[in-house]
């Protein structure tokens, strides 16, 4: 099934933020810049668009309402096409256009490629789009994290399938720092369960196969799977796996959690477990997902919130407390001395704090289910 193409809002955001780039115009002085370099193209796109849907739309809603400090803010995004060669490339473009922070890149590798730039230019990276521990422990000095971890998430799955009575769990891998990041989480649940992996398989994430993943799986009577991969790659083995006749429960990370992993996934989506790391998405008890509904309802009618969404929503809004905080004409030491500042700063319902020694931002984790509907549900 193709990829969900962005809005069209967004693609002529987009548009307008490459023409800048290739235009090589330098940034207007009363702006503030603000970097990103994530995949718009490639396995994990459909997050991505959404993801950043919902940064740009709280962004442009400050700008309207004046800025901050009097400045508009300038959100130039670039596609990295999931590479993490790319993605060093863009966030050095990126810096050297002006940009004062980066914020909300996407992918493990590619976070990991990106930090070396951040340390040799002294520029914030504000809310990744990754739960990788590499970005938590040690603490990296320029980087500010908003979302929980992936080990988090992988080691609350395992827990919650054994405490629903399953004990034949295989875990399946990428075989890459995020496919190793979340399997050292889910390996710690199956230890605090008793339990080993049936199954602990890796494959590649450069060219998947999983022809002969799916047999294995099913000669093994495995009752569930915990899958760490890409959207496309998961959906590619979960094919493999109900082609092979087993009916195991698919759990995943946070990382697909995105409409457009939903529609790859088709009539196998129902079921499949997806652990979340932001509040439900059509909770109105959550001030923050009231505040992106209401916002949603006035920009993009019909359109429904999503949990990728609000994950760029959310952290737009600690870019921008974080920009506020740091003054006008901001620096990139300005914005960091700002965020190692936050103490219990509320974001709609939650509360983001940061120190010099701590750079985690939000501990929070869930689990939701793909509904027959279509939709996450908890």
């Amino acid at each position: 099934m193709a990829i969900p193409r962005p809005s069209r809002a967004l693609a002529l955001r987009l548009a307008a933020g490459l023409a800048l780039t290739l235009a090589g115009a330098a940034p207007v002085a009363a702006q503030i810049l603000i970097g990103q370099t994530a995949s718009f193209t490639g396995p994990v796109a459909s997050g991505v668009k959404e993801g950043t849907e919902g940064a740009r739309d709280y962004i442009d809603l400050i700008n309207e309402r004046g800025g901050v400090n009097g400045q508009k803010i300038v959100l130039m995004s670039l596609d990295d096409k999931f590479s993490p060669k790319l993605a060093a490339e863009n966030a050095q473009k990126l810096i050297e256009k002006g940009a004062v922070a980066l914020f909300f890149n996407r992918g493990t590798p590619q976070s990991a490629a990106i930090m070396p730039v951040l340390d040799k230019y002294k520029v914030p990276l504000i809310a990744p789009s990754t739960g990788a521990m590499l970005l938590h422990k040690p603490v990296h000095p320029w980087v500010f994290n908003v979302r929980a971890t992936y080990q988090r998430e992988a080691d609350r799955a395992v827990r919650h399938l054994r405490l629903i009575g399953l004990d034949r769990i295989a875990l399946l891998q990428s075989d890459d720092s995020f496919g190793d990041d979340g399997a050292a989480g889910a390996l710690a649940g199956f230890e605090a369960s008793k339990l080993k992996p049936v199954l602990h398989q890796k494959y590649s994430r450069a060219k998947p196969d999983f022809a002969p993943i799916g047999p294995m799986i099913a000669k093994a009577n495995v009752q569930a799977v915990v899958f760490i991969g890409a959207g496309t790659q998961v959906v590619d083995g979960m094919k493999a796996i109900r082609a092979a006749g087993s009916h195991a429960q698919i759990v995943t990370l946070s990382n697909n959690a995105a409409s457009g992993f939903i529609k790859a996934l088709g009539p196998m989506a129902h079921g499949v477990v997806v652990s979340q790391v932001f509040p439900f998405e059509r909770s109105l008890a959550s001030p923050l997902v009231k505040e992106l509904q209401e916002l949603l309802a006035t920009r993009r009618k019909g359109e429904e919130a999503t949990p990728a969404m609000l994950e760029g929503f959310a952290a737009a809004k600690v870019l921008v407390e974080a920009l506020k905080r740091a003054g006008k004409d901001p620096t990139p030491e300005r914005i960091k001395s700002a965020l190692e500042g936050f103490k219990r700063v509320d974001i709609g319902g939650l509360e983001v704090s940061y120190s010099p020694s701590d750079h985690t931002g939000l501990d929070y984790s869930d689990l939701s289910i793909i509904n027959a509907e279509g939709r996450f549900q908890r």
